[in-house]
């Protein structure tokens, strides 16, 4: 008998991971994407607790398939020392129960799988083995960042985290700047919250004063904020962030 191999499912999250507010889930994610993954029996997932957490937050408004405990839930692996990325072994054991027909869903800790996140090598070996992979609804805040920015949206690049070394960063963000003027692109980049503030300080100081530039923060939260600048006028104003908030961080060179 022929095994019809399952999908991998790539479920959103919400974006409150560390905020200290916990959202409804039903504010920010369709109810067919909560049924799906209240269906789902197999689970790769970032981190194993956030990951139970998140399930448990699903079954409130739609009853898990089967208990919590009873889930298979695998933690995406590391790299093992010496070597780049995880070796391609470890996603085919990740992506068995799919070659024996059941659905494994991919699940990040904040937004969209697999954007701005290690399980995009999931994906890519879940291709490679020619498993169907189904994307769900949810938000993304370098999306939604973006869309409320009102800097350019047919061109943009997400940049990742900046280097930490104040030199290098400095010297970063003026060649990401350089390639915004000559291409008209936006720059996406975020940071780890606690660096926000530093961040935030260093994009002030080193880009040109009409350059314009966003921070959104809080992004589906009840405190978000979303605002757009000049340099110039972010220099003029009293700025600050928080801490404990996601934030996502956008500029548009004239």
């Amino acid at each position: 008998m022929t095994v019809v191999p399952g999908r991998l499912v790539l479920v959103p999250n919400g974006l409150d991971l560390g905020s200290g507010e916990e959202i409804d889930l039903t504010e920010v994610l369709p109810r067919a994407v909560l049924a799906q993954a209240a269906s789902i029996g197999h689970w790769v997932v970032e981190n194993a607790k956030t990951a139970r957490a998140f399930l448990k937050r699903v079954d409130r408004h739609v009853t898990l398939a089967q208990p919590l405990q009873a889930l298979d839930i695998r933690e995406l692996p590391r790299p093992r020392k010496g070597v780049s990325t995880p070796e391609p072994a470890d996603f085919g054991r990740l992506l068995a129960p799919a070659l024996a027909g059941h659905d494994v869903g991919l699940l990040s800790e904040a937004g969209l799988p697999a954007v701005a996140d290690p399980g995009a090598l999931l994906v890519s070996a879940a291709h490679g083995l020619g498993l169907t992979v189904m994307p769900l609804s949810g938000p993304s805040s370098l999306l939604l960042a973006l869309a409320a920015s009102g800097l350019n949206g047919q061109s943009f690049a997400f940049v990742g985290y900046l280097p930490v070394e104040a030199g290098a960063r400095a010297a970063r963000l003026r060649e990401l700047e350089s390639l915004s003027r000559r291409q008209g692109q936006t720059q996406i980049a975020i940071e780890t919250p606690y660096r926000n503030a530093t961040l935030l300080g260093a994009l002030v100081e080193h880009l040109h004063p009409s350059t314009r530039l966003c921070v959104a923060s809080g992004l589906t939260l009840s405190a978000q904020q979303c605002q757009t600048r000049t340099v110039q006028a972010w220099r003029a104003m009293r700025h600050e962030i928080g801490d404990r908030v996601p934030a996502v961080f956008l500029w548009l060179a004239g």
